[in-house]
């Protein structure tokens, strides 16, 4: 079978894209996978094809733009309007990558809903992937976008509430792209957050994250599958940096310190306190820089400055991890049994430092933005206590028995040759 797999957004929502197509491929498929063109080599590289689209909103977004949204109003309505021509393109782009491959099943990241639509104008199934618990109606617990974590009697109708925003935000967008086109021959509402059956049934809806660390609830629906997270393996092949292979045998294993996509007002106090931190705390650290902001600069001999390697292969390699909180980072640090400490800056990155905490897996998560030496010392401290260690690592024996892609591809498989059966 030819299977599109569409994603849009960071690495976080790239990788398990690249997981769930090399189980796929495993399998005999013929599998590409759609996203923005800088992700073409990482696609490649597993073996896969890459059918990109034109418009990276994250590059587009980054610097300058959401600096300015962070800082003003008026910078925020600036990115918010930018980030809105951006999806109109987008939509387009999803809409033509689909009808240019003509799969015979699309898999989609629900910030490439335009692939519902396309799906229906082939006539194939669109299925959706849901990387946080955010896009299912539950009364078990506060949708990972709100700021609180306890339930109560009005959890049900406040999820149900950031549910219709969500398609109200959605219908808005696909308004403007039908205005604008002449190629989409049906233009009734379909619910982009459900998927789509040819035949009008229901298609499963995949949670790509660990029941071990959000235990599905009682209330979700027979289509609602938690499979796990979808992991990418690990790159036998991959060579460190020979500076980065002699940090780490110079001593002890080191903290890790990574805010990923996240970006920072000050990179330079930022990483001042990051430094500090680690000091305090008496540790060696790793200090990921990149696109989270944080600046190597001159790091005294005890840190190392890095611009990227494979956290399959370097989360091991450390003592504990400390991150922004997303999603893939955090299902990552745990899958290799790393303490892990969450520094959240918005979305679903305080949920998930809530739930580490909860496992114990890692201390309280503090926001980003209320970072001092003396504060993540204390996180990273707490952390590194054996308790702790040792809840991190049986998780991570409980997160690499998952097989989460695995699940979802033989899922796949059984569903779509079901249905060509039918046709």
């Amino acid at each position: 079978m030819r299977i599109l797999l569409m994603t849009l957004g960071s690495r976080g929502d790239v990788q398990p894209f690249i997981a769930l197509g090399c189980a796929l491929k495993s399998d005999g498929h013929d599998v590409a996978v759609s996203t923005a063109a800088n992700f073409t080599d990482m696609i490649e590289k597993a073996g896969l094809r890459s059918a990109p689209v034109s418009v990276d909103m994250q590059a587009e977004l980054e610097g300058s733009v959401l600096m300015e949204g962070m800082r003003s109003v008026r910078g925020l309505i600036r990115a918010w309007r930018l980030s809105q021509d951006l999806m109109q393109t987008q939509l387009q782009d999803v809409w033509d990558v689909a009808h240019r491959e003509h799969p015979d099943v699309i898999v989609y990241h629900p910030k490439a809903f335009s692939a519902v639509y396309a799906a229906r104008s082939l006539g194939i199934m669109a299925m959706p992937v849901y990387l946080q618990p955010a896009y299912t109606l539950t009364g078990a617990f506060p949708n990972p976008i709100y700021p609180w974590r306890r339930s109560g009697l009005l959890t049900r109708r406040l999820n149900r509430a950031f549910l219709w925003l969500t398609r109200l935000g959605y219908s808005s967008l696909l308004r403007k792209w039908f205005a604008k086109r002449q190629d989409v021959p049906s233009k009734s509402s379909i619910d982009v957050l459900t998927g789509y059956h040819p035949a009008g049934n229901p298609v499963p809806r995949f949670h790509a994250f660990s029941q071990h660390l959000v235990p599905s609830p009682d209330d979700y629906g027979i289509h609602e599958r938690t499979t796990g997270y979808w992991f990418v393996d690990p790159d036998d092949t991959w060579q460190p940096p020979a500076d980065l292979e002699a940090f780490l045998s110079a001593g002890p294993a080191p903290v890790y310190v990574g805010f990923g996509s996240m970006p920072s007002q000050d990179a330079r106090a930022l990483t001042r306190d990051v430094v500090a931190a680690l000091d305090m705390a008496g540790q060696r650290g790793i200090i990921a820089t990149g696109w989270s902001g944080l600046s190597g600069g001159d790091l005294p001999p005890q840190h190392f400055a890095l611009e990227s390697a494979p956290h399959s292969w370097l989360f091991p390699r450390c003592a504990a991890v400390v991150h922004h909180g997303g999603a893939g980072s955090t299902h990552e640090g745990l899958r290799w049994g790393r303490p892990t400490v969450i520094c959240p800056v918005f979305g679903d990155q305080p949920f998930w430092g809530y739930v580490v905490a909860r496992l114990g897996a890692g201390p309280r998560p503090v926001k980003q933005k209320k970072i001092t030496g003396q504060v993540l010392a204390d996180r990273i401290i707490q952390a590194l206590d054996p308790a702790i260690a040792s809840a991190a690592e049986d998780i991570g024996s409980l997160l690499r028995a998952e097989g989460g892609a695995r699940q979802a591809a033989d899922l796949i498989t059984e569903i779509a040759r079901d249905q060509q059966t039918a046709d």
